[in-house]
């Protein structure tokens, strides 16, 4: 398959969306733009598992409190990493029910108890407030390791997209300052990672194929993010000594630049697992159900993440524990 092969289910859903064709992001108020994203993930992704605890929680920020959802398939849980979860949605839009789904089945599939958090959104709150929201999460779960009634071992850094652009900040900040608790490794998928429009991918697949160079432009417009700041242009910040799994898309115009950041991070000697999802857009992990075959994209991830876990000494030694 070549990287513009589009599969069955992709050009059926790009077809759909071109016949369909509604305002464009630039043209609607941003609270309406919110709207449309979560009916859009409430039709194109699979219903919700149902597992052992779904919680809603508040946890403290620097500009008040964060929402935040806890999600576990066990009750008996005793000590585990976490997965620290970010939403995608260009730092605009996306909300912790639009990846509600996509979070219940992280936590079943991982065997992993799952943190998702509501940083706050521009324009409303530019940059810095998203990843400074994200930090400070991290920074509570490290600073109260048994809240949730068991041992928080770790952080795993995680999202997709703008998301994943939070997950590798988070975990640069907690490898320049540690801490209470370790950084485990960092996931992204799809990540936005900075560093400008001038790659082969963006250029590529720009229109036509659900992520736009319109959208783009309109999100970074919202965010107001000063080109070259790590924390916005994670592409140039400092290497995390952890290992990192990377799910692109291989129809993204975000593609190239993950891939230039995960040969930044090999070239520092840290370990990197790249999957790609060939022939496929951005945004699949809830599109699951308009886009079937993105559901073995997903779990080609889940057999990637376990992989790497289990080379984690502190990880091996805890399985008996959490049993």
């Amino acid at each position: 398959m070549t990287e513009t092969t589009l599969r069955p289910d992709v050009a059926a859903f790009l077809a759909y969306l071109a016949e369909n064709a509604s305002p464009p992001l630039s043209a609607l108020p941003v609270e309406a733009g919110r709207l449309v994203m979560r009916a859009n993930c409430a039709v194109a992704d699979l219903p919700p598992l149902s597992i052992a605890r779904v919680q809603d929680w508040t946890i403290p920020g620097p500009a008040g409190p964060l929402p935040a959802r806890l999600y576990d398939r066990r009750l008996d849980r005793i000590a585990s990493p976490l997965v620290l979860f970010f939403h995608g949605g260009g730092f605009v839009i996306g909300d912790l029910g639009t990846h509600h789904s996509f979070c219940t089945w992280l936590a079943d599939t991982l065997d992993l108890p799952v943190l998702a958090v509501d940083y706050r959104l521009a324009p409303e709150h530019p940059f810095p407030a998203a990843p400074e929201d994200a930090e400070a999460a991290a920074r509570w779960v490290g600073s109260t390791p048994d809240a949730f009634g068991f041992q928080v071992t770790g952080v795993i850094p995680c999202g997709d997209s703008a998301g994943g652009n939070l997950a590798i900040v988070t975990a640069q900040q907690l490898a320049l300052r540690p801490a209470a608790v370790p950084l485990r490794a960092c996931w992204a998928f799809y990540p936005y990672m900075g560093g400008g429009t001038d790659w082969p991918s963006y250029r590529r697949f720009g229109e036509g194929f659900f992520l736009s160079k319109d959208e783009m432009a309109w999100f970074d417009a919202q965010y107001q993010a000063p080109a070259g700041d790590p924390r916005h242009d994670c592409i140039h910040g400092p290497i995390p000594p952890v290992p990192l799994l990377l799910h692109t898309a291989g129809l993204d115009p975000l593609r190239d630049a993950a891939h230039a950041y995960a040969d930044r991070v090999e070239a520092a000697g840290v370990p990197v697992q790249r999957l790609e999802a060939e022939g496929m857009i951005h945004g699949f992990i809830h599109f699951r159900q308009a886009l079937p075959s993105a559901q073995e994209d997903c779990a080609a991830f889940a057999r990637a993440a376990k992989t790497m876990l289990a080379a984690l000494p502190e990880h091996r030694a805890l399985d008996s524990l959490s049993v």
